[in-house]
């Protein structure tokens, strides 16, 4: 049985016998005697995405009480569901994201945890993730962004739409003008202001 550990565009843990290309972690969830979830969600407001290999390090998964990993079919789902990249791990990545943020939202000097902060506040609403109002057209919004409609969520690459899955991203008919914005706000400033997420090979 695969364990639940796969995180969806929406921000939900579930078991699926896909893998992604990227792991991460919001801290410890999970009772490594049952490699189960616990109820809650997160337990850090850090929520990171790392990679899944470095230095030739191996961890088991669930396997003990540190904490919990997560995977995610790209960087952009991992973004979509509220996590940033990891400073030790992904430290180039890390860095660009954060000039990116910088310039995007107008700030300087920002720390990790004060993005987290920032982050913590427009990824959940009462415990649920938050959905926010789309800033401009659909198709306008940068590659990497995420909406979601009904219960199904897209990516937007050069202006077009594509339906994600669990296993990777497919081209849709559907009509998405009324989605809403599933990538927060502050990120998708950063995706404004040039970072350029990983997407899966789907996407193109």
């Amino acid at each position: 049985m695969p364990l639940q550990n796969r995180v969806t565009p929406s921000g939900d843990i579930i078991a699926t016998t896909h893998r992604g290309q990227f792991t991460g972690n919001r801290g410890i969830i999970h009772d490594p005697a049952t490699k189960t979830l616990l109820r809650k969600r997160w337990s850090s407001p850090a929520w990171i995405t790392c990679l899944c290999e470095f230095r030739g390090w191996r961890r088991p998964v669930m396997g003990r009480r540190s904490w919990t990993e997560l995977f995610f079919l790209d960087e952009a789902t991992a973004f979509a569901a509220g996590h940033r990249p990891c400073f030790f791990c992904r430290r180039d990545d890390a860095n660009r994201f954060r000039a990116a943020w910088e310039k995007g939202n107008g700030v300087a000097d920002i720390r990790a945890r004060e993005m987290d902060s920032v982050l913590h506040r427009e990824r959940l609403e009462r415990g649920r993730k938050r959905l926010h109002p789309l800033p401009v057209p659909v198709m306008q919004l940068p590659d990497g962004a995420m909406v979601q409609l009904g219960e199904e969520s897209f990516l937007i690459v050069r202006g077009r739409a594509l339906r994600w899955s669990m296993a990777g991203y497919s081209k849709t008919e559907a009509t998405i003008e009324d989605a809403q914005l599933l990538t927060p706000p502050s990120t998708l400033r950063a995706l404004n202001a040039g970072y350029r997420p990983v997407l899966h090979p789907s996407a193109s």
